[in-house]
C-alpha cells in the first residue's frame, strides 16, 4: 500500500479530526473547524490552564494579569515569551489587533455582560470564545460550583486544541490527588464553618454559592458559611458575617492590600472581635490563582485541609 508523506498524513488527520467539533460553553454551542492557532487568555488562572496543557505555542498573548498584581514567580516563567496585550480587560480592538482566533475568558474574567467584548461581538471577526464554567452563573442558571467546573474546562480545552490525552491525564491526576487528600482527612462529623475574605472594609467582597472557594472548602472538610448566598463573587455586610460566626477565615491574597493587612483589619475591628475565627486567630491565605478555577486548586485544597485539620 502506498504511504502518504508523514507531514501530509498528519495534516489530513488533524483536518478530519476537527470537522464540526462542537463544545458546550455556558448556554452556547461553539463549533471549531480546526484547533486555534492564535489564542488569547484572560487572567492568571485561565492562562495557567492554557500553559499546563502545553498550549503556549498556540497563543499570541494574554490579558488581565499585571493590572491586578496576581503574577508570581512560577507564572512569570511560564509566560516569559508571551506579550501581555492588556493589563486589565482587553478592548475588542486589542484582540482584533493581535489577530486572535480564540479568546479564553469568563464573565467578570475578561468579559462583562453587555460589554464591548462578548462572544457575540467577537464572532464577526473570526474570534471564537470559550467561557470559564464557574462564570456561567452571570448569564443564566447553573449548578452549585464544584471541582467538575474546573475539570470540564480543562477537558473542553483539550478537545478544542486537540490535546485530549494531556487533558484527560491531568484531570485524572488531579482527581487521584484529591482522593488522597480526602482519605487523609477521613470522615468529618461536623464541617468547619469558613468565611472567605477577598477584600473591602465597609463591606466585604466574598465568595458565595457559585464561586470556586466554596468547592475548595468543601473538598477540605469545611463549609462556606455563605453557601446559601445565591451569588458567585459579591459583597455582603459585616453583620451577616458576625451572625454566621465562622471558625476559620480564608483570605484571598492579591492586589495592593496584602493578606497581612486584611488580617490586621479583622483583628483590630471591635465589631468582629467576637467571631470565633478572629478570637482564635484562625486565618489561612490563598493566593488569587489558588482561589480561582485552575491548576492550583488541588494545592489550595491541601493547604486548606492542613489549616483546618493539621498536617
Amino acid at each position: 500500500m502506498k504511504r502518504l508523506p508523514l507531514s501530509l498524513a498528519v495534516s489530513l488527520y488533524a483536518g478530519s479530526a476537527f470537522a464540526q467539533t462542537t463544545i458546550q460553553s455556558c448556554d452556547r454551542e461553539v463549533t471549531f473547524e480546526a484547533p486555534p492557532k492564535a489564542a488569547v487568555s484572560n487572567d492568571v488562572n485561565l492562562t495557567e490552564m492554557m500553559l499546563v496543557l502545553g498550549l503556549r505555542d498556540r497563543m499570541v498573548g494574554y490579558t488581565g494579569i499585571s493590572g491586578w498584581k496576581t503574577l508570581d514567580e512560577e507564572m512569570r516563567d511560564g509566560i516569559a515569551e508571551l506579550p501581555e496585550l492588556s493589563a486589565k480587560y482587553p478592548t475588542r480592538e486589542v484582540l482584533i489587533g493581535a489577530d486572535a482566533d480564540f479568546y479564553f475568558a469568563g464573565w467578570n474574567y475578561g468579559m462583562k455582560v453587555g460589554g464591548e467584548v462578548t462572544p457575540e461581538t467577537l464572532a464577526p471577526f473570526g474570534i471564537n470564545v470559550y467561557e470559564l464554567s464557574e462564570s456561567c452563573i452571570h448569564i443564566g442558571d447553573k449548578l452549585k460550583v464544584s471541582m467538575e467546573d474546573m475539570y470540564r474546562d480543562l477537558l473542553n480545552l483539550g478537545r478544542i486544541f486537540a490535546v485530549e490525552d494531556t487533558a484527560y491525564d491531568l484531570v485524572a491526576a488531579y482527581k487521584l490527588e484529591l482522593d488522597r487528600i480526602r482519605s487523609a482527612i477521613g470522615d468529618v462529623d461536623r464541617p468547619l464553618k469558613v468565611f472567605v475574605y477577598d477584600s473591602g472594609e465597609d463591606k466585604p467582597f466574598t465568595a458565595g454559592r457559585y464561586a470556586m472557594p466554596t468547592a475548595l472548602i468543601e473538598a477540605a472538610g469545611g463549609i462556606n458559611v455563605l453557601d446559601d448566598f445565591e451569588k458567585s463573587w459579591s459583597t455582603v455586610d459585616w453583620e451577616t458575617v458576625v451572625d454566621k460566626n465562622p471558625e476559620v477565615i480564608v483570605i484571598v491574597n492579591y492586589g495592593t492590600v496584602t493578606a497581612e493587612q486584611k488580617r490586621d483589619f479583622m483583628r483590630n475591628n471591635p465589631a468582629l472581635a467576637g467571631i470565633d475565627a478572629v478570637r482564635n486567630d484562625r486565618f489561612v491565605t490563598l493566593e488569587y490563582v489558588e482561589a480561582t478555577p485552575g491548576p492550583r486548586n488541588i494545592k489550595a485544597i491541601r493547604k486548606l485541609a492542613d489549616a483546618f485539620w493539621g498536617e
